[in-house]
């Protein structure tokens, strides 16, 4: 992978990035997605920012390397640190967890002015930032699944806004499955929640042969009802 050959996940994070844009590639690693997108003419620049010092100069090292630093700023910091308010209007995150993704978000709230879409990429638990959005008016536009070397990922895209109508019938389902993910039920969404399906159940198990207390009713309670959600997603 390099700035003129991206990974399968990262160019499905590049799709939605609408051409012109100026970018905050969060988690940049190499740089290598803000380069691919300047090189191919889809975004007229860039943030590329790195909290780790091995990450952030080989970052630099790689925007130097294509002359591009009038176009991309290798920044370190962590989340959104990186950027001003109004500095882009894009931002991406991949290749994190999704929990990390939420705090990223939350914690950089106020560098959130003048964004207009997020693209966010996480490598589990979607369904927290599916919430996050919900609960802080960016509307989930769409959303894919792919499988690339062994591993399933989800990609995210959200702007400004707030449907509920997108997750009325059933939110705890939507969440975790994905409103739009659902519908279309490809083979990479059937092979993913059948085997989060299988996950759950032998927890049950687990759950059955240890003795009770608040904490477990409440835990079993919970994977009984994603279980179910689960199931009728698969159907």
């Amino acid at each position: 992978m390099n700035e003129q050959y991206l990974s399968k996940r990262l160019k499905a994070v590049v799709s939605y990035i609408p051409k012109g844009a100026i970018v905050a590639d969060i988690g940049s690693d190499h740089a290598y997605l803000p380069c691919y997108a300047y090189n191919n003419g889809l975004i007229k620049g860039a943030v590329a920012g790195e909290v780790n010092e091995g990450p952030y100069l080989s970052a630099k090292k790689q925007v130097e390397k294509l002359g591009m630093n009038d176009a991309i700023s290798v920044r370190k910091g962590s989340g959104l640190a990186v950027i001003a308010p109004k500095e882009v209007n894009v931002i991406t995150v991949a290749g994190m967890g999704g929990g990390l993704i939420r705090d990223i978000l939350e914690e950089g709230k106020e560098k959130l002015e003048g964004v207009e879409r997020l693209v966010l990429q996480p490598n589990v638990a979607a369904d927290k930032i599916r919430i996050w959005l919900h609960k802080n008016n960016w509307l989930l536009i769409s959303e894919e699944i792919l499988e690339e070397d062994g591993k399933i990922y989800e990609v995210l895209a959200a702007e400004r806004g707030n449907d509920k109508s997108l997750y009325q019938n059933d939110k705890l389902a939507a969440f975790l499955l994905g409103p739009y993910l659902m519908k279309e039920k490809n083979a990479v969404f059937q092979k993913k929640w059948s085997h989060e399906l299988e996950k759950r159940r032998k927890i049950i198990k687990q759950l059955e042969s240890a003795s009770n207390n608040e904490e477990k009713v409440e835990r079993k309670k919970l994977i009984l009802q994603e279980i179910k959600r689960i199931e009728e997603g698969l159907s």
